[in-house]
């Protein structure tokens, strides 16, 4: 067969049946193939929303996701959609095309180094220089891709090698020299890690996106109970545990939520499991969890000691090490955590907003919460990045893995819409609702073109406030309020560009109407857009670039004499809070 049919065939031995893609001149040979192949091919029209939309596909099923673009400009715009994935740990295949082989390096037409591009930012990088290489590099692609910290592998495929002949083997093997990921910690450190945990008084367990990687979110609220800890998640993390459970604390970090900072300032055991200590999520590191031992357990071993010094390193894979954990605990004795637990609760319910419900311009509080009535727990919700984004890991209720889907670690605009898209072709008998800024979703709004031509129900619902709301809080927060550059002026009636599309779409400006608009728009099984004109001045507090998780500003702060004697002051006049 040839090397084109190859890929196809290499493909669908793994079990894809969906790809996101955009054709070009050196992807000839493949998208020939693809015309009568069974693979379903979902034409994107921008590639950076075929790697997003593959990205989104992965998380919410925990499957991989695999997008497509051609050589030159097609594969520099991949290489947005690539980083995004890398820093969040999702797998992806990224099929980029290629000039011929006898011309790379000639800077020939559409010729640019996607290697030397993408290898920063990607797990691993193939270039195929020969058909017979072909299956066992998609094969060894996905394997890496999805074992061990899972991640991005791109395959950069030359014109002339898909148009070459090979014979297919019967059976492809993995030599992968080198890359062999540990599953089963240390199993003396996880006694170390045991016995820590038996001796504390004040446990808390930081959790990240790892915990949804390794399928263990069982295993954590397990020992969350056992041990009385309370349970604090990255933005990575958020729905690895139920945030309406007793012990949840929310969020951690410069957005966070002001119950997560306090306990980890005051716990004397910090449990980390599967989270990188993020700049975001741990602030000042000098002033970082001052009072804890930490214990950090990663299946990737350069994120342990990068950025936080640990008491007990344990390598291997989350599910596989609680496990272990909890038969240790669970064998050793009873733990009696319940003053901390008692004040913990205490503490958290001190925090729980006051807000208004009523104001117009709309609260972006208010919009949430009428979110939240409108949807179930099955409903997968995706994120754009800024103060959306941050009111919806703030303010928003997750009570399982894989229904909440952001952009962290690169905190990519324009990510919420194609991965709400990818969610939903993974996911299709469950609702799936973008929450995006207009910003952000003005960078992919092309993209209403593809879910109207495949009918992707998806539900839009913009925050529409006509600034760049992240950047415009920071310049009024730090920056004597000089607001340069963030006000969006010349901007769309999102309505009628949903419309022009040939997308249903709505407006909401009233307390009451998000709520009904949305769940008519959910029951409707089509794409809808939804336009919701929010307040500009609404900020979340926040904690400044450089400073100690305690130390926040905003709407709120928090007075501590004595460690174990917090007193919560309220300086907003209704919103503000937890």
């Amino acid at each position: 067969m040839k090397g084109s049919q190859a890929i196809i065939k290499s493909l669908t031995d793994e079990g894809v049946d969906v790809v996101f893609g955009y054709p070009g001149g050196v992807l000839l040979p493949l998208y020939d193939v693809i015309y009568d192949s069974d693979l379903k091919h979902i034409l994107v029209r921008h590639e950076q929303c075929a790697a997003h939309a593959a990205d989104g596909y992965a998380r919410a099923s925990g499957k991989v996701g695999v997008c497509i673009g051609t050589s030159g400009p097609g594969a520099t715009n991949l290489v947005t959609g690539i980083a995004t994935a890398y820093m969040d740990s999702a797998p992806i295949v990224a099929l980029a095309g290629q000039v011929g082989t006898s011309l790379i390096g000639n800077d020939a037409f559409q010729e640019v180094d996607t290697i030397g591009m993408t290898m920063p930012i990607s797990k691993h990088s193939y270039q195929a220089m020969e058909p017979s290489e072909i299956p066992q590099m998609i094969r060894s692609s996905f394997y890496i891709a999805r074992t061990g910290r899972p991640g991005p592998v791109v395959v950069d495929l030359p014109k002339d090698v898909q148009e070459g002949e090979l014979d297919y083997p019967e059976n492809i093997t993995i030599d992968l020299p080198g890359y062999k990921p540990t599953k089963k910690g240390h199993p003396l450190q996880v006694k170390k890690a045991a016995e820590l945990i038996l001796t504390s008084k004040k446990p808390v367990i930081l959790a990240g996106g790892g915990v949804i990687h390794s399928n263990s979110s069982d295993e954590l609220q397990h020992l969350s109970e056992i041990i009385g800890a309370p349970v604090t998640t990255s933005l990575m993390g958020k729905g690895c545990f139920p945030e309406d459970h007793p012990l949840s604390l929310g969020m951690l970090g410069m957005h966070g939520r002001m119950s997560s900072n306090m306990m980890v300032d005051e716990c004397d055991c910090l449990i980390a499991v599967g989270c990188r200590f993020s700049d975001r999520t741990t602030g000042d590191v000098n002033k970082f969890a001052p009072n804890a031992k930490i214990i950090h357990i990663d299946v990737d071993p350069a994120e342990i000691g990068k950025n936080i010094t640990v008491n007990v390193p344990i390598v291997g894979d989350a599910k596989i090490i609680l496990s272990h954990l909890i038969r240790i605990i669970s064998q050793t004795k009873s733990v009696n955590n319940h003053d901390w637990v008692d004040y913990v609760k205490s503490f958290r319910t001190s925090c729980m907003p006051r807000l208004s419900f009523e104001d117009i311009p709309l609260k972006p509080q208010q919009v949430i919460k009428e979110i939240s009535e409108a949807v179930t727990d099955d409903t997968i919700v995706t994120t754009d990045v800024g103060q959306n984004q941050m009111w919806m890991a703030h303010y928003f209720t997750s009570r399982n893995p894989r229904k909440f889907i952001s952009s962290g670690g690169l905190g990519t605009m324009g990510f919420g819409f194609p991965s709400a898209m990818g969610a939903k072709v993974a996911m299709p008998d469950n609702d799936v609702v973008a929450v995006c800024g207009d910003g952000g979703f003005l960078m992919v709004c092309q993209d209403l073109a593809t879910v109207k031509e495949y009918d992707i129900p998806v539900v839009v619902c913009v925050l529409d406030n006509r600034y760049l709301g992240m950047v415009f809080q920071w310049q009024k927060l730090f920056y004597d309020e000089r607001i340069s550059q963030t006000k969006l002026k010349a901007m769309p009636d999102f309505v009628k560009l949903a419309e022009a599309f040939g997308v249903n779409a709505y407006r909401v400006e009233r307390p009451g109407e998000m709520k009904e608009t949305l769940k008519d728009a959910l029951n409707s099984g089509e794409p809808t857009l939804i336009d919701v004109m929010i307040d500009p001045n609404e900020i979340l507090p926040m904690v400044p670039p450089g400073c100690g998780l305690t130390e926040i500003v905003g709407e709120y702060k928090v007075e501590r004499e004595n460690p174990g004697e917090i007193t919560y002051q309220h300086s907003a006049k209704e919103t503000g809070g937890d």
